[in-house]
Parts: structure tokens; sequence; C-alpha cells
């Protein structure tokens, strides 16, 4: 009987053939904690005697949340960690170096790992093939004293995406379709598993966008087959001896299939307050924005910036329109710099700060103000996600954002795309607005 990626995955480290529903105790190959939650899992093991780590190297504590720290009380809870971490050997990524699903994947997960990590949105190392989930800040505690930990193994749904996006969508507006689809919950404790010759030409950056936000409806991970693109990556990061190709079998039984066409998707907008109250552009044109965010672990990345700066390109930002960008790494701020990037925003109107989550979170940076409306690229619109109850959050992609910066109000990205070149075709899409 063929094996999905989960099974797969967990059954190497379990040492076993596994299926779905078992309940297994699996070795784990890497392990972060952040700011955030770092400080009571340290506290969990020195009240059990157990303050080690059973591979240290491997082990990140990043400081990225309130970084730099914006109270006594977070710089204490700094302090703590680099205490822990220079009694264990752990690692430290300091503030500045940036957020820690961004890192671990450029410098430290490979296919066919475990990633445990105290954060929900660790599954963005599924876009490794490598099986990255969020657990309790205890959990974790207990997989990097012990390095291993146990699981249920996930049932999988298959998501199959065929087709070519149009100019002006991207993958970021493919889950948030997809969550609208099924619900904040309508893939709790599962496995998605995205398939397809859509996903199959996508880049990496991409993948990563859709692995980051599979926590959205509930799902454990959000895994992609390891290919070619991987390779490639891996040899960019200097670790192409890790590359192993891996993949869900043809056989392999999946509880179920989810197709999707990604030609037919257009621009979407993740409404508040929660991140499956999706909506087509249309519905949401004309809403007024306060503020911009263009970062975060899900769309904080050179490809990313990328698409932002083609959106404002010969254009100016709106004066009663705050812009604020976030690289989610010192080497993505680094990239973009070279790739001209950054100068283009910074001349448009956006301030840069330095690498991490920044506004994201709500804990300092970019707090929203009483009924104040931001669209932004992250991945969850909870209400108060930004630091004040009274605010009003949306999703989108990079794009979106980029042209409600422009627009003052939320405007379907499109209409800046005057011409787009297309496997050596230019193709009309839209007028040019100023």
């Amino acid at each position: 009987m063929g094996k999905t990626l989960a099974e797969k995955i967990i059954g190497k480290h379990a040492g076993k053939e596994v299926n779905a529903g078992e309940i297994v105790l699996a070795s784990v190959d890497v392990c972060l904690m952040q700011d955030g939650t770092s400080p009571l899992a340290i506290r969990q093991l020195q009240k059990i005697n157990l303050e080690k780590a059973a591979n240290p190297r491997r082990t990140v504590l990043f400081l990225d949340h309130a970084a730099p720290s914006p109270r006594k009380e977070l710089s204490n809870d700094h302090i703590t960690i680099r205490k822990f971490a220079e009694k264990t050997g752990c690692q430290v990524s300091d503030i500045g170096m940036g957020v820690c699903h961004q890192i671990i994947f450029e410098s430290y997960l490979n296919p066919g790992e475990i990633l445990i990590g105290a954060d929900s949105h660790t599954c963005t190392g599924g876009a490794m093939a490598a099986f990255s989930t969020g657990m309790g800040s205890s959990d974790v505690a207990i997989g990097i004293a012990l390095g291993k930990t146990w699981f249920r193994i996930p049932e999988t749904f298959k998501i199959e995406v065929t087709g070519e996006f149009q100019p002006g969508v991207y993958s970021k507006d493919l889950i948030l379709y997809l969550i609208g689809l099924i619900g904040a919950d309508g893939a709790t404790y599962k496995a998605l598993e995205f398939t397809g010759d859509t996903i199959e030409q996508m880049s990496i950056s991409s993948r990563m966008t859709l692995s980051n936000m599979a926590v959205e409806a509930g799902a454990k991970a959000g895994l992609i087959a390891s290919d070619k693109l991987t390779k490639d990556y891996l040899k960019k990061q200097g670790r192409v001896s890790r590359f192993r190709e891996l993949k869900g079998d043809e056989d392999a039984i999946y509880e179920k299939v989810i197709k999707i066409d990604a030609s037919r998707l257009v621009p979407q907008v993740s409404f508040p307050h929660t991140v499956d109250n999706t909506k087509l552009i249309n519905e949401a044109k004309g809403i007024k924005i306060d503020q911009v965010f263009l970062g975060s672990c899900t769309n904080g990345r050179v490809e990313d910036f990328g698409v932002a700066c083609e959106i404002i390109k010969g254009r100016k930002k709106n004066p009663k329109t705050r812009f604020i960008v976030v690289p989610a790494s010192k080497a993505v701020f680094l990239e973009a710099m070279a790739k001209g990037y950054i100068r283009q925003l910074v001349d448009f109107g956006a301030a840069i700060l330095a690498p991490g989550c920044g506004p994201c979170v709500g804990v300092h940076e970019g707090i929203l103000g009483d009924g104040e409306n931001c669209i932004t690229t992250q991945n969850r619109n909870f209400k108060g996600r930004m630091g004040n109850p009274e605010g009003f959050i949306y999703l989108a992609s990079p794009a979106t954002a980029a042209a409600a910066a422009i627009a003052g109000e939320i405007i379907d990205p499109r209409e800046f795309l005057s011409r787009k070149k297309i496997k050596g075709k230019k193709v009309r899409v839209s007028r040019k607005r100023k």
C-alpha cells in the first residue's frame, strides 16, 4: 500500500511503517522556539531538572517577535533565552537576523526531516518536503531535551492544483481561496499535500506561502514534494548534499482530494476577523486603507518585494496611507538591496524595518489605531492581532497590498499591470492607472 508524504517521513523517524491514525514516538531533526514561546519552555525544563538539548547544533532560539525589544519585560525574556543557549549549546538567532521560519528554511532544514517548533507557522517547512509542525511550548521543550516526541499520524488531504495563474494572481491568492473553501477548521489535524502541475512550476518562495498558511485551515502540516527546484535551492544555500527526492505515492490513501483550477482564480482578500472570511477582489474594492504591511514569514521574501515593485514602479504612494516593509531575513534584506528593490520601495515612500516579525504580532512597530484598516501580506487577521482589537486587518497578496498603497484603498492589482510578458508573448491585462 502506498504512503503519503506524512506517513513516509514520520515512519522513517519512528523506525517502522506507519498509517494514518496511529500514535508513534519519533525522533526529531530540528527544533525551534521564538522569544514569545521560549521562556515558558525553558522554565518548564528547569522545573523538572531537564535543562539540556539532545541536538544543540540544530536547536535554534529566535529573537524575532519582539526584536529589538520594546519593553524591559521582553528584554528580560531575551536574557533568559541567551543564558539557556549558553548553558545548553543551543543556537541563538539574534535580533535583525529575521523570522524563525525563514531562517530555519534557509539554513537548517532538509527534505525528509522532522521539524518541531513552538510556533504555529512552523508548518512553513513543509515546502522543503519536511514534516514541519507547531506544538505547545512544553512539548517542544521535551523534544529539545530528549530529541524525540510523539505524533498521531495525520490523515492527508490531497490538494491537486492545475493550470496557470492569470497575471496578478499568486500563491497567496490560492491559499486564501483554499482556506475560504474548506474553512478555518476544515483540515484540523490533517496534513495538506499540495500536488499538480501548478505546484511543480511554482517557485520555492511561493511554495513556502502555501505551507505557511496550512495551519490557518487547522492543518498539522502543509507538505510539498521535493524536486529539482528544491535541489537548486539547497545548492544555492550550500547544502545540496542533503537533497533527496521525496513525494507521496500514487496509490497512497488520501482522506479527501480537492482539485483546483488555478487559471480560474482571481485576487482574494481575507476580511476581518477570520482568515476563512475570504472574498473576491471585486467585493473588497473601495475599502479605505490606513496602513499597508509587506512582510512576515508568509510574504516577506525577495520574490514578494519584486512583485510589489512591479506594481509601484513609476507611481507614488497615497499620502494618507502608511507603508511598512519588513524583510523576512537578513539574507532577504541584502538580496533585495542588491536587486534595487529596497531603494525602489524607499523612494516610493515605504518605511523599512529590521528583519523580523514586525507589525504582524502586534508587539510593537506598526500597531494600528482605533478603527484603522490595514491590508497586509501576513497570515492572520484575528481581532487584536496587530496590537489593537479596535483595528481591522485584511489579508492579501503582495501585489494587492502594493496596489492599495498607491490607491489608498483596496483595488484590483491587475489595474496596475499594463503589459505582462508571459512565455515570450505580451498579453494585454488592463489599463495603466496613475
